[in-house]
């Protein structure tokens, strides 16, 4: 039987991973920071292994005998402590990767992010070969384009999908449902740029395969296929949820100025809570961002397992 050492297992990426590597018949040790989380791990089938992304002794543990470890474990979100972010997505990286090598586990399979490209710019059919940005003006953006730097030094094989979706999203769409609800909601210039989507189901045949297949050290874009039209994609989204979305929009300067002078004061001042738009949000809600998977096909044998209607289906069904 294969093992498997995975961190943030009571997530949303990394619990569907684990679901489907005890229902393939795999033994699970799953890093659990909390008596909550451990309960959640166990409850998909995982043995708990008590400790957090801080605690590099701990992870070795966890890691002893294992076959590979899936590192799925983030700082999330658009706004926050930097300190947090740099913890948790660089410094745990790199302390997932030293128990990795510590344990003599042979894979290490990094959960990455289109995000990590980000720095204000469309992202237009991009492909592995565009550059990270860690110099991104965004948090995670930056966080995540430094760890990842950490992990394919370390022999990381990456997959980076793009706006995860599916059941058990925590993020995105409760996010959009509660702008909706707070009439906070607006298309930015009108909603009509191309996005690349990734649901869950598909997120997880590339942690696999990228196991199995990966090139140490190198990175793979898996998405649902063809990119999406962000306004009928989100329009979608929200009506599994028997949401409508207001049509209403506004043109990209007015989010766009209010991002850059929000974030300034917000971290000058500082201000409670976070700016009303942040950078991030502004460039994941306006900008293209379309992605190549080309070297996932071709190297990983990568293809879409679940479609974005079959995917809506199963959000309205659930």
């Amino acid at each position: 039987m294969s093992t498997a050492f995975v961190t943030g297992a009571s997530g949303f990426v990394g619990g569907a991973l684990t679901r489907r590597l005890v229902a393939e018949g795999w033994g699970v040790n799953a890093l659990a920071r909390s008596e909550r989380s451990a309960e959640a791990v166990r409850a998909l089938g995982a043995t708990a292994v008590q400790g957090d992304l801080d605690d590099v002794a701990a992870m070795t543990a966890g890691a002893q005998g294992c076959d590979v470890v899936f590192h799925c474990a983030a700082h999330l979100g658009e706004w926050g402590n930097p300190a947090d972010f740099e913890r948790v997505n660089v410094t745990g990286t790199a302390n997932a990767v030293q128990a990795t090598k510590q344990a003599g586990v042979p894979r290490f399979v990094h959960v990455g992010t289109e995000a990590a490209l980000m720095h204000g710019k469309p992202l237009v059919n991009v492909d592995e070969t565009v550059p990270l940005r860690p110099d991104s003006r965004a948090l995670y953006s930056r966080t995540k384009a430094r760890a990842e730097q950490v992990a394919r030094a370390g022999g990381a094989v990456v997959i980076r999908p793009r706006l995860v979706w599916g059941p058990g999203d925590t993020t995105i769409l409760p996010a959009l449902c509660e702008a909706v609800r707070r009439k906070r909601f607006a298309w930015i210039g009108g909603g009509t740029h191309r996005t690349s989507t990734t649901h869950v189901d598909n997120v997880i045949e590339g942690l696999m395969l990228g196991a199995r297949k990966g090139e140490p050290g190198e990175a793979y874009f898996v998405t649902d296929g063809e990119p999406q039209v962000f306004r009928e994609f989100v329009t979608r989204l929200l009506a599994t949820q028997d949401i409508e979305v207001p049509d209403r929009s506004v043109p990209g300067a007015i989010p766009a100025a209010l991002a850059t002078v929000g974030e300034a004061a917000w971290r000058v001042l500082p201000l409670p809570g976070q700016p009303p738009v942040t950078r991030l949000a502004f460039w994941l809600a306006s900008q293209e961002c379309t992605i190549d998977i080309t070297r996932a096909r071709r190297d990983l044998g990568y293809a879409p397992v679940t479609s974005v209607d079959q995917g809506m289906e199963e959000l309205r069904s659930t």
